[in-house]
């Protein structure tokens, strides 16, 4: 019988059956293999691998599959075990696919099992034209959720990976776009160990990610893709990275035709790979031949890279029998089945956010209403579902689409309003050529629903949105176009009106709060989105989803979008009064807290405290609640945030139902970060706020309920803790 080589051993390890393959490899065939279209090794029976493939809010680009809200809706639901079974379902649903592909010999880009998602970037600019991408703009919440997804996705095997997470963008990218292949990200040791890493380190330490994917721009100096700070010093040798390193896509060529920190596409790629670079999406690698020739890099720093990708490979059983491999037996038929479809239907209802509700004018009563004016650009938009970085859904209900469904004997006057963002419909037509026809709706309606906002050909990623104004950023917080003249005009008639808003990021939105009755935030809901936004309308469920970014008044109250200091940037940093805060959100129902209770008053440096709160449901339907707890330290030596979240637990209520609720404070989370970028212990006093909310006045102004509060010390010496 002749002797298997080491690398088709399934007796060994994936670590030595991955050195064995990479040394069977011609200095040319391992080159091949770390562009992101890596061709056959025949010789070796290592099949052709397309490793870019997506799966941001469902899987992307490769047909159908379930959609679930794009990333920043899935963010407002605050709930790390939906995120976890979302992106279960979503490796469900790549697995089933990839294997359909394969036998069908299909190999393309997009239909991989390396998913380059989840994107965990703060959002620390409501103008980026990515942060629709994010899980928002708190470090605590984007690692929270950032780890359930990337373990939702890569699945609990003790052996192979489901699929391969990748985090993104490695690090501190936040636009603007349309400079990001020359930009340098300026940022101190301080904001970049308080806000920018955090959940990176999270993604490394606690999710065990597979990989993790450069960004564009420069981080003080070191293009991201080629940083020896960011690739070796702190993913590798800090955190103890073991996965790959992928470069954004074609990002290798800007170190010397953007960034000019090299001359030639030969020392960029050189320099990438030295610095810790494994793949590139792109071509530019293939000049590592001539690199090797002229002595810019070795064939040890060759196979380094390599061994990283075949290591990823083997994990995903890909030179494994298939019937050893668990995952190959999940069949085709469970992709876009009725089960997901559901559940990303009881995702977008729980990403939903009532911002604002009058009267309470919501929910609307089916018995009292017979007639409703649907109006508005997004109300029948397919793209308001959708966002970037999408798939193809089997079935989309819009909003007027799910309106129609909840609400069978009523009728239904839609009209669009305006276009999008211009002036007109048509281009023969006078500006607001179909507001007439808005306004005369909203006359005969009981109720008027106004779908606003954006979609992804306005904000999005710099070359893929489409829209003529700041290469997928925005140039301000406005609604664009006539959407605002539409609003006033259909609020002008007297009939009660409801703003439903459907973007990937903050509006300011300010006459719509002092003068609608009611407004609703639904991101891009998904596919499904029609449906969750109608079922609130109508009180079928309680709305409970919060904002996991800051809405300001007007982009007068940010910075510089250039600067990234962290200064007078969201909830953590901010000094104004924001339109609505981070973390806000109401409910049908009502809750009170009480006695708050800490496990000590006084605690030495290094412990922990425990924070224990009741919560009970006093209104009159059942409901969920975001229970939020956020920490203060009191006495600082350094700039530290205003307050921060350490804690969050989504829990569901009867009418009189009553829960306790409890949150572990860890000594990392007491620390600061100092100037030098160490982490830091100081004793002194810290405050703990726990609630349906921040515990800022206009929280309070806009929920009609303060915040509890205990304060407890700290004692001892200043302890230094690991980052």
């Amino acid at each position: 019988m002749t002797k298997l080589p080491d690398y088709k051993n399934e007796q060994l390890s994936f670590d030595d059956r991955a050195r064995d393959l990479v040394s069977r490899m011609t200095l040319e065939e391992k080159i091949a293999q770390m562009q992101h279209e890596a061709p056959a090794i025949e010789r070796l029976g290592v099949p052709d691998y397309n490793w870019w493939s997506e799966a941001l809010h469902g899987v992307a680009r490769a047909g159908v599959s379930t959609m679930f809200p794009q990333a920043i809706g899935m963010a407002a639901t605050f709930d790390p075990e939906l995120i976890h079974k979302a992106a279960d379902i979503i490796s469900t649903e790549g697995r089933a696919k990839y294997h359909e592909f394969q036998r069908k010999g299909d190999h393309d880009i997009f239909k991989g099992l390396t998913f380059w998602s989840p994107t965990i970037n703060i959002d620390r600019d409501p103008r980026w034209g990515r942060g629709q991408e994010t899980y928002g703009e708190d470090p605590y919440l984007t690692a929270r959720l950032g780890v359930a997804y990337i373990k939702g996705i890569q699945g609990d095997d003790p052996k192979y990976l489901k699929a391969a997470a990748c985090a993104k963008h490695f690090a501190g990218y936040s636009g603007p776009e349309g400079e990001r292949h020359k930009f340098n990200a300026v940022v101190s040791k301080k904001d970049l160990w308080e806000t920018y890493l955090p959940a990176f380190e999270a993604a490394v330490q606690e999710a065990n990610v597979a990989g993790v994917m450069g960004a564009y721009n420069r981080l003080n100096g070191e293009p991201c893709c080629g940083s020896k700070t960011l690739l070796t010093d702190i993913l590798r040798r800090e955190w103890g990275f073991t996965g790959y390193v992928t470069s954004d896509c074609w990002a290798i060529k800007d170190f010397n035709e953007a960034h000019k920190v090299t001359d030639n596409i030969e020392q960029s790629s050189a320099l990438a790979v030295k610095s810790g670079c494994d793949l590139n999406c792109g071509c530019a690698f293939a000049s590592l031949i001539k690199g090797y020739r002229s002595g810019l890099i070795t064939e040890e720093d060759i196979n380094r890279a390599v061994y990283h990708l075949m290591l990823i490979r083997m994990r995903l059983g890909m030179f494994d029998e298939p019937k050893h491999v668990r995952f190959t037996s999940i069949p085709y038929e469970e992709n876009d089945c009725n089960e997901h479809r559901s559940f990303a239907l009881e995702v977008s209802k729980k990403s939903l956010v009532l911002l604002h509700n009058r009267n309470k004018l919501l929910p609307l009563n089916r018995q009292k209403i017979h007639s409703i004016a649907v109006i508005g650009p997004n109300a029948d938009s397919r793209d308001a579902l959708i966002g970037n970085y999408a798939g193809t859904a089997s079935e989309y209900v819009t909003v007027v689409d799910g309106i129609r469904e909840a609400a069978p004997k009523a009728r239904i006057y839609y009209a669009e309003g305006c276009h999008l963002y211009k002036n007109s419909m048509s281009g023969l037509s006078q500006k607001n050529d179909r507001l007439a026809e808005a306004v005369s709706a909203a006359e005969r309606a009981d109720v008027a629903i106004v779908c606003l906002g954006l979609n992804a050909n306005l904000e999005g990623e710099e070359g893929d949105a489409s829209n003529e104004f700041a290469s997928g950023d925005k140039i301000n917080l406005q609604l664009p176009g006539n959407q605002e003249t539409l609003l006033e005009e259909v609020q002008r008639t007297g009939t009660p009106t409801v703003a439903v808003l459907l973007a990937g990021s903050a509006l300011a939105v300010t006459w719509a709060d002092e003068h609608t009755d009611a407004v609703v935030e639904a991101w891009y809901p998904g596919a499904q989105g029609g449906r969750a936004i109608a079922s609130l309308l109508f009180g079928n469920f309680s709305p409970s989803g919060r904002l996991p970014v800051t809405f300001y008044r007007s982009d007068r109250d940010l910075p510089d979008f250039h600067d990234y200091s962290m200064e007078n940037r969201t909830y953590r940093f901010f000094h104004g009064t924001p339109l609505y805060p981070f973390g806000y959100g109401l409910s049908y129902a009502d809750f009170d807290y009480s006695q708050l209770r800490l496990s000590s008053s006084t605690i030495t440096a290094g412990s922990e405290i425990q924070v224990h709160t009741t919560v009970k449901n006093t209104g009159s339907c059942e409901a969920d609640e975001i229970v939020q707890a956020y920490l203060q330290d009191s006495e600082a030596s350094v700039r530290v945030p205003i307050y921060q979240l350490a804690g969050f637990r989504r829990i569901r209520l009867r009418p009189g139902e009553t829960a306790e609720v409890s949150f572990t404070i860890s000594p990392r989370q007491m620390a600061l970060i100092d100037e030098d970028g160490n982490c830091v212990l100081e004793p002194g006093a810290f405050r703990v706020f726990v609630g349906g909310s921040q515990p800022d006045k206009r929280s309070a102004e806009l929920t009609g309920k303060s915040v509890s509060s205990a304060s407890f010390t700290v004692t001892g010496s200043p302890l230094k803790l690991q980052r």
